[in-house]
């Protein structure tokens, strides 16, 4: 791993690699990072948890910004795919030199992004960053390290009730929808999850931003999740041929004290777009979550998505919550 620059940073401030003793810290900044755009302080702890020292920091590269002995920012590098680094910056919006620290975070996450990319054997990447639309001061840091915005995200949430067990109509003729098959003891058999995963790779081959993952990175990444569940993975065929897929997650307790799912993946191949699989899917989903007593189903789209998934959505009781923008840095070893 490259070494951190500490020239990169005022005079008084030290880099060093976080710990779990510092999740208290670190859950300050990022509650601090999204309240003002999310309108929420809840941070998933046990999620962070599993950044900091957990399965999840096995794919990450971070550093802690340190100032006369206390925490004050937060530097992370998650080796997301090939040719693609996802990056974050936090810094504690009082301190007076915030963006001289923001700059050498954003110096160091070159490094890694550079020697990640070297590690792959490849000779470029880009850095991926998603800092909150509204965030005019994260904006201009970015755009100050030579980053460009290229995308915007809505991130949307449906409220679901007991009457969406029964009240949802059902998948159109020819339409079924299925969890993926799992063995006596629990575990999914290999040939879904292998299904699952073609699905999603000819479902998003036209959609921005798409890179070739691996099966194996796939599912180890996605088990990285504390909400992760077996039984939130589904299949979609048509007229019995494979037609699109989709992954939810467990989300924690909301302010209602009731637990959602959060779909982390759904695509439907092109040969069967039109034939509302996306929304078969959807309503298999709600159904789920509101036979466990949950209370939403949250989401993330494109909103200039080829598909018009944003619109489905809408039109099916999702509104936006806030939103986030895509921008990137290539970088070349």
């Amino acid at each position: 791993m490259t070494e951190p620059l500490a020239t990169s940073l005022p005079d008084g401030w030290t880099l060093r690699v976080p710990a779990l003793g510092d999740l208290p810290r670190l859950t300050d900044l990022r509650r601090a990072d999204q309240a003002p755009y999310t309108g929420s302080d809840q941070v998933d702890v046990e999620a962070l948890a599993a950044e900091v020292a957990g399965q999840k920091s096995w794919t990450r590269r971070q550093v802690v910004a340190v100032h006369d002995g206390a925490v004050r920012a937060w530097a992370t590098a998650h080796d997301r795919a090939a040719g693609r680094v996802l990056v974050h910056v936090y810094v504690d919006r009082s301190t007076p030199e915030r963006s001289e620290v923001a700059a050498g975070l954003y110096a160091w996450l070159d490094q890694q992004g550079c020697d990640i990319t070297d590690q792959r054997g490849l000779t470029e990447s880009h850095l991926d960053a998603s800092p909150f639309a509204d965030d005019a001061e994260q904006r201009g840091w970015l755009a100050a390290a030579g980053y460009r915005q290229v995308r915007t995200w809505l991130h949307m949430t449906r409220p679901v009730t007991p009457a969406d067990i029964e009240g949802l109509p059902g998948p159109r003729e020819g339409v079924v929808v299925r969890t993926v098959d799992c063995h006596e003891h629990g575990l999914p058999v290999a040939a879904d999850l292998r299904l699952v995963h073609q699905q999603l790779e000819e479902s998003f081959q036209d959609h921005f931003n798409s890179y070739r993952e691996s099966f194996a990175e796939f599912v180890q990444r996605l088990r990285e999740e504390p909400g992760h569940r077996w039984d939130h993975w589904w299949l979609a065929y048509v007229d019995g041929e494979p037609a699109g897929a989709l992954v939810a997650s467990l989300l924690p307790p909301g302010a209602s004290g009731k637990e959602g799912s959060y779909v982390e993946y759904i695509g439907v191949n092109r040969r069967a777009r039109g034939r509302g699989v996306a929304k078969a899917l959807l309503f298999a989903v709600i159904r789920d979550v509101a036979a466990r007593g949950g209370d939403r189903v949250s989401l993330e789209v494109d909103a200039d998505s080829p598909t018009n998934a944003d619109q489905l959505y809408s039109s099916l009781g999702w509104v936006t919550d806030y939103v986030t923008e895509s921008w990137h840095r290539d970088v070349t070893v």
